[in-house]
């Protein structure tokens, strides 16, 4: 299958084809990316920082990207999955790379792949040309968010200077593995000889210190070697390089952030010697972040929570915020998932915190079928009275909005996509 037409293409053009050249849309191993990235001539001479986890990549890529932004260095950060545009996933010095940058990129990347004549998946075909972006940007640091695991995942094909774990959670177990010690091993696959490799994790799998040790990695354990505390007025971050004192709070919601916020400073120290910061950097930079989708609150009334949560893990951190937040009269959670997911482990974390299901499909090969959606709700022990069904969730949130009062709140959450209908929705109706 040959790439879109050189003259007509266009991002939406590449991003269908893009769909369509693997016959799989996941495919782990680095053997191909790695032949077709030989032919491209990939040389770079900034540090890269990898991030991976089962939760919390996003935002501690952004808070990297914020600070390190704020002291003045040219940043490259890669992250996905993306809500409203591809270009979210590619930014230089936050901001998203343009259309026809995007477009030259790919068609650096086809060239390359035809001469090699190996098939790349979407992820990996987009992976190189991020890459292809800040090596043209001439960006002075790279932070790039792993697609799935770690070992295997095609951001792995570049070195670390420095490589986080943000957690370890039950997530792509088809992939990883079933137990914490298997999919542990398979994060810690992004750790380096020589190198630090930062684990926000309180509860490490003793895999993760083991390929450590194997491989000669410097690994810096949440709690032992670094860690945090607070207090009334902001919290405070201690680690090899000292403290830091009245830090304030990050621009993101949920107190969990507090770890992630840890791990990007862990990351920072590790990398001082060739980019150094100021305490007005990191102060600037978590007061700046920005990272749609997670715990985001949106203005007006009834209040609307986004959270692209879709695991029990992410679940129980979105609980944990729902809490904070103060009393409601009622609750809606508008609900969809992608079937390969623990729809009734989500919905258990948050069974107690609902008070209205409103489910939908996504109408997506993948996407969770309202019907199963609910059937799964009553699985974890959500009564049948509570829910309701709705072909999408823009429809369900239209309902929430319909009949929530302003002494009331609307959840939305269980995908990336969920988030990104209703946020269309939205955008919609703003714009008339």
């Amino acid at each position: 299958m040959s790439e879109p037409d050189k003259k007509s293409r266009t991002l939406s053009d590449w991003l269908n084809w893009l769909e369509r050249i693997h016959p799989k849309s996941i495919e782990m191993g680095l053997d191909r990316i790695n032949r077709v990235k030989a032919g491209l001539n990939l040389a770079y001479s900034f540090p890269i920082i990898t991030v991976g986890g089962t939760n919390g990549k996003g935002s501690t890529c952004a808070m990297m990207e914020a600070i390190l932004t704020r002291a003045g260095y040219r940043v490259g950060c890669y992250t996905s999955p993306h809500l409203l545009r591809y270009n979210e996933r590619v930014r230089v010095n936050r901001r998203e790379v343009s259309d026809d940058e995007l477009c030259n990129a790919f068609q650096i990347v086809e060239s390359a792949r035809l001469d090699s004549g190996i098939p790349l998946t979407y992820f990996e075909f987009g992976t190189l040309a991020a890459m292809q972006l800040f090596k043209q940007a001439e960006v002075e640091v790279a932070i790039m968010e792993v697609g799935l695991g770690g070992r295997l995942d095609a951001v792995n094909i570049f070195d670390a200077d420095c490589a986080v774990i943000t957690s370890v959670d039950f997530d792509h177990m088809d992939y990883l593995g079933t137990t914490r010690e298997e999919i542990g091993f398979e994060k810690a696959g992004i750790f380096r000889n020589g190198k630090t490799a930062i684990c926000s994790e309180p509860d490490i799998p003793a895999s993760v210190r083991l390929h450590a040790e194997a491989i000669g990695a410097n690994l810096m354990h949440i709690g032992e070697h670094f860690g945090y505390s607070t207090s009334a007025t902001g919290w405070s971050f201690w680690g090899n390089e000292g403290k830091r004192h009245s830090l304030p709070y990050p621009a993101l919601r949920g107190a969990y952030q507090l770890r992630n916020a840890s791990a990007c400073l862990a990351a920072l120290d590790a990398v001082k010697d060739s980019l150094p910061i100021t305490m007005g950097d990191i102060r600037q930079g978590l007061l700046e972040v920005v990272w749609p989708g997670r715990f985001q609150v949106l203005p007006g009334r009834p209040v609307t929570v986004l959270d692209v949560a879709h695991n029990p893990g992410a679940a129980c951190a979105l609980a944990t915020g729902l809490d904070s937040m103060g009393r409601y009269q009622k609750t809606y959670a508008v609900f969809a998932m992608l079937k390969d997911k623990d729809i009734a482990g989500v919905a258990r974390a948050l069974v107690a915190k609902v008070d209205v299901w409103l489910t939908a499909s996504i109408d997506l090969p993948r996407g969770a079928a309202t019907g199963d959606v609910a059937q799964a709700l009553k699985e974890a022990g959500v009564g049948e009275e509570t829910i309701q069904s709705f072909p999408d969730p823009a429809a369900a949130y239209a309902f929430a909005c319909e009949h929530a009062t302003v002494n009331d709140r609307i959840c939305v959450f269980g995908s990336f996509h969920t988030v990104a209908e209703v946020l269309r929705y939205r955008n919609a109706v703003e714009h008339g």
